[in-house]
């Protein structure tokens, strides 16, 4: 099966297999799928993954999203796997890592707003709370057609550190 009939595949699952009333058969579904891919494939360990973050099995998730990670995966899944790695930690209580893990990622492209939305909530969770309202602000700016100019100064008068993501 060619990469790009995989990640068909893969759509049609979420289209059509996958049920979060049935998180057993949906993992089943997913692992058959899977099987087209090599022992250890990345984007088979990131598929996974997600999977079981979106069944709510986020202590399952991470370490599959760490092992697609460190496996080399790449491109914008390996930028997603970061963003869903960080917000299972997040949700799991780890706020700090979560934290982390987003602030060192590069831009996430068509991802970035969502990276910013998730590094907003860990950072609120970290109770650095005029961070985590700068961060959303300055995720917010860019799409308003008036207001930028007073609203970026808002938010860099904002208690909490001055560097921004």
């Amino acid at each position: 099966m060619t990469d790009t009939a995989w990640h068909q595949a893969v759509d049609r699952y979420y289209e059509q297999d996958f049920d979060d009333d049935d998180p057993q058969g949906s993992i089943a579904r997913m692992r058959d799928l899977l099987s087209a891919r090599p022992e250890g494939d990345p984007e088979a360990l990131f598929e996974l993954a997600g999977v079981h973050d979106a069944l709510g099995l986020e202590d399952e998730a991470i370490p599959l999203y760490r092992r697609a990670i460190s496996g080399g995966l790449e491109g914008t899944s390996g930028l997603r796997a970061s963003i869903q790695l960080a917000s299972s930690l997040r949700n799991l209580g780890d706020s700090a890592e979560a934290v982390s893990i987003l602030e060192s990622m590069p831009d996430a492209g068509i991802d970035e707003g969502a990276r910013q939305a998730f590094l907003a909530l860990a950072l609120h969770d970290e109770g650095r709370h005029g961070d985590a309202l700068r961060t959303a602000l300055l995720a917010l700016i860019p799409t308003l057609d008036g207001y930028r100019r007073s609203l970026t100064g808002y938010a860099a008068d904002l208690p909490g550190s001055v560097t921004t993501t």
